[in-house]
């Protein structure tokens, strides 16, 4: 594996610390210009998922995948978006179920291993429309399933896809779900739930025979969530059941098509599992660098100016724009 040991990322010296670099450009970070037209994508099981495209005329799309509780509108997904249209290329940002403002219409909704998803939408995508490349991008959950999806399908991988790019990825889950309850990281961890049972609430009132918010009381960090909801939900026993099926980490040997991870070293949700060494047994496709700053989907660079890149968003572009160059 090409293991990345130096970086040019400089956060702003003002944003001293790995919380400061995941808040700030979380929530102040606006991104204008970005016009999405919005599809409504009917699945096989009968519900939907919500894509917004961002077209520019271009042979190669890039597949860009959210995190947990986000959507195709916060600010690291519009900046993405926005960085690959103005290098020339079409951008395709999705919302998993029950994100991008509506509530999805079956019990199931999303979750950091839900590949047949992501699947769907790629095969869709190369049935209908005529890109030569297609290229993933992935932050955080959206990082995980991204690359458990790539992991998974091999050699069975559609050739089209030529490149993954994927952020600040809890790549073992039940290792970041206990470090984001960690007392240091209440503040997200309680907005996630709040996020969380919101949606458990929303769907009980559309379908309270099969969904019911009887075990809030029970409920205390995100590993609780996971043991009450998103495991048995989606055919899981249990959390644990749950995290290790899904954790990515165990789809990295598979991976047969030029990757890159992201990793900053002061991120608060990540785990030390989550930092690959040179001892990993991974593959020649891999490659990880883990810079010493970034925060969580952060990555702010020093010098930033209003509208312009984030450091993450050229970094992407850097390392795809070298695999279609490539491949032609």
């Amino acid at each position: 594996m090409p293991l990345l040991t130096t970086s040019d990322y400089q956060p702003p010296q003002y944003l001293f610390n790995g919380h400061l670099q995941t808040i700030i450009p979380s929530q102040f970070r606006k991104v204008s210009g970005v016009n999405y037209q919005r599809e409504r994508l009917a699945t096989p099981d009968g519900d939907f998922l919500l894509l917004d495209w961002s077209k520019t005329g271009s042979t190669t799309l890039a597949i860009v995948s959210h995190g947990l509780e986000g959507d195709s509108q916060r600010p690291y997904m519009r900046g993405m978006v926005q960085a690959f249209n103005r290098a020339g290329y079409d951008a395709l940002a999705w919302n998993f179920r029950g994100c991008g403002g509506e509530i999805n219409q079956t019990q199931h909704f999303y979750h950091s291993g839900a590949t047949p998803d992501l699947h769907f939408l790629v095969s869709n995508i190369i049935e209908h429309y005529p890109y030569q490349s297609i290229v993933l991008i992935g932050f955080s959950l959206g990082g995980n399933l991204t690359l458990k999806y790539v992991g998974e399908q091999q050699d069975e991988l559609n050739a089209k896809v030529k490149a993954v790019v994927v952020f600040s990825v809890p790549i073992h889950l039940q290792a970041c779900s206990r470090q984001i309850a960690q007392p240091q990281n209440i503040l997200y961890s309680q907005r996630f739930l709040r996020n969380l049972k919101k949606k458990i609430r929303d769907k009980e009132a559309i379908m309270p025979e099969k969904i019911s918010s009887e075990f809030f009381p029970e409920i205390r960090s995100l590993e609780d969530f996971d043991d009450y909801y998103t495991a048995p939900l989606h055919g899981f026993q249990d959390a644990e059941d749950y995290y290790r099926q899904c954790s990515s980490i165990h789809f990295l040997q598979s991976i047969r098509v030029p990757t890159l991870i992201v990793n900053a070293q002061n991120d608060p949700f990540l785990a030390k599992e989550c930092y690959l060494t040179e001892e990993e047994q991974t593959t020649q496709y891999l490659h990880f660098q883990a810079p010493e700053a970034g925060g969580h989907v952060g990555f702010m660079q020093r010098g930033y100016s209003k509208g312009k890149n984030f450091w993450s968003e050229n970094r992407a572009l850097e390392f795809v724009e070298n695999f279609l160059n490539k491949k032609g």
